[in-house]
């Protein structure tokens, strides 16, 4: 008897991390920084400074870095599957990878230590601050679309 490869479970977990992301990134895009970005510079700024401290927690953690984990060995065990399907799950899970960690670390993470360094109630700041809502709510666009496809191609799998 052979042993598939990549169990059904794991691409049912990659698919709700990634659900969960993709919602988490959708709220910021739809929701929080629209709301943030009408409060005054040093007040929202300041409130941002407190999300990106408080994100930082277990729960968090395990699904933000769990899940591109588990996409990873998913990509790499999807094409020695036996299963139909794996053509999405390495398409979904490359791009939860690349939509929710990479993006993340490279993009965003730099401009919330860049903001996180600022004060907020300075001039400075508020030239951060005003560069910040632009280019951090663009890229937060581009992580909520590739981790909305990616949990569809992960849904699609199964």
């Amino acid at each position: 008897m052979m042993i598939d490869s990549v169990p059904p479970g794991a691409t049912v977990v990659a698919a709700v991390g990634s659900g969960l992301m993709a919602g988490l990134f959708f709220a910021f895009s739809a929701a929080v920084m629209p709301g943030l970005r009408r409060l005054r510079p040093e007040v929202g700024a300041a409130a941002m400074q407190a999300i990106n401290r408080a994100i930082l927690n277990p729960v968090f953690g395990v699904v933000f870095g769990g899940t591109p984990l588990l996409c990873l060995l998913l990509a790499v065990a999807a094409p020695f599957s036996a299963r139909t399907g794996a053509g999405w799950i390495v398409a979904g899970a490359v791009l939860h990878v690349v939509g929710s960690f990479v993006l993340t670390m490279v993009a965003n993470v730099p401009l919330n230590n860049r903001l996180d360094a600022a004060d907020p109630d300075s001039p400075a700041g508020a030239a951060v601050w005003a560069d910040y809502l632009v280019r951090w709510t663009a890229w937060n666009h581009v992580r909520t679309a590739l981790c909305t496809v990616a949990t569809a191609a992960l849904a699609l799998a199964v």
